[in-house]
């Protein structure tokens, strides 16, 4: 399952906007709003990488107050989930 972990920058007093948005999309199974250079950080799944690529460039990045977006692509194979 294609897997990528995002980077969100939002604008200024509008995390908990953009934070809520998230929760709406399918894709985004956790999302964090954290402390330093990136004020949002979100773990994104979808069963193909276009599917994956369209949560993120067609959805999450057009949410308003959204300012900047960093995507790291998880490498298949090299990763673990602790529950």
């Amino acid at each position: 399952m294609p897997t990528a972990v995002l980077l969100i920058n939002v604008e200024i007093g509008h995390e908990d906007d953009v934070f809520e948005e998230l929760k709406k999309i399918p894709e985004v199974k956790a999302a964090y709003v954290v402390y330093g250079m990136y004020d949002i950080i979100a773990i994104v799944k979808a069963d193909d990488l276009r599917t994956l690529r369209s949560a993120i460039s067609e959805r999450i990045r057009k949410i308003k107050h959204v300012s900047a977006t960093l995507t790291h692509v998880v490498i298949e194979g090299k990763e673990f989930e602790r529950k």
